[in-house]
């Protein structure tokens, strides 16, 4: 089995839609998705994500399931340092690279740190929804690896967000989502791609074959937009701190 994990398309996150350059993101994905064949659709009930599944639907003239659990992972914390609510996701090197324990695929929730916000609450909703839908295609979580009850190679597709998406993730390939959130990046309407394998009768874990591929968007020479990301060096301004 595949599956696809797609974020949106460049944000306008005023009106919750996408910019021009979003749009047209949309436009390139939806000509990168003609060639596949998909199973079923999922997609965040919110405006970006909506928007930009909507270009390969009407494309297909398909459609898709919207799943609240899909929406951007909200569960804020207040950040000490910047005396701000900020996403779990948004933390500063020189706070994250000394907390060994948000690392750890075990400890990382029950850190002071991320125990200030629902953070725990709100990844198992992340896990229980995603874990609900593979079930529905034939694959069963037990404990870190999942039953192949009914093993197929069908390919589902998650249209959603980045913070979302290292949690979905996080959860298929059981390693902390801080390592994702802090060390990865997927630009606008990136497509994550992962394939079960099955090597034991029965038992299927994940792998990542490829994350982030924007190939789409070279093909349509478009250049990558920059959201998702941070300054490549402290005095450019120009870029976000």
């Amino acid at each position: 089995m595949r599956i696809l994990i797609i974020r949106h398309g460049d944000p306008d996150y005023e009106k919750d839609s996408l910019t021009q350059k979003g749009w047209h993101e949309a436009e390139l994905l939806a000509d990168k998705m003609e060639k596949t064949d998909v199973t079923a659709f999922y997609v965040s009930p919110l405006g970006r994500a909506q928007d930009t599944a909507s270009v390969t639907l009407k494309r297909l003239g398909r459609s898709a399931k919207t799943y609240h659990w899909l929406r951007e992972f909200h569960a804020p914390i207040y950040d000490k340092k910047t005396k701000k609510l900020c996403g779990p996701w948004d933390l500063m090197p020189s706070f994250f690279t000394k907390e060994d324990d948000l690392y750890d695929v075990k400890k990382w929730a029950d850190t002071e740190f991320m125990k200030q916000g629902r953070v725990k609450q709100e990844y198992r909703k992340v896990s229980q929804g995603l874990d609900k839908v593979l079930k529905a295609h034939g694959y069963e979580r037990k404990d870190k690896y999942y039953k192949a009850v009914n093993a197929n190679k069908d390919t589902i597709v998650f249209f959603c967000h980045f913070g979302v998406e290292c949690v979905m993730l996080s959860h298929l390939l059981n390693i902390s989502p801080v390592c994702l959130w802090q060390g990865f990046c997927a630009a606008p309407t990136s497509v994550t791609t992962l394939y079960t394998e099955e090597r034991e009768k029965g038992i299927a874990v994940w792998r990542c074959s490829s994350f982030g591929d924007i190939s789409h968007l070279y093909a349509g020479n478009e250049e990558p937009a920059f959201a998702a990301r941070f300054c490549e060096i402290y005095d450019d301004m120009s870029q976000r701190h």
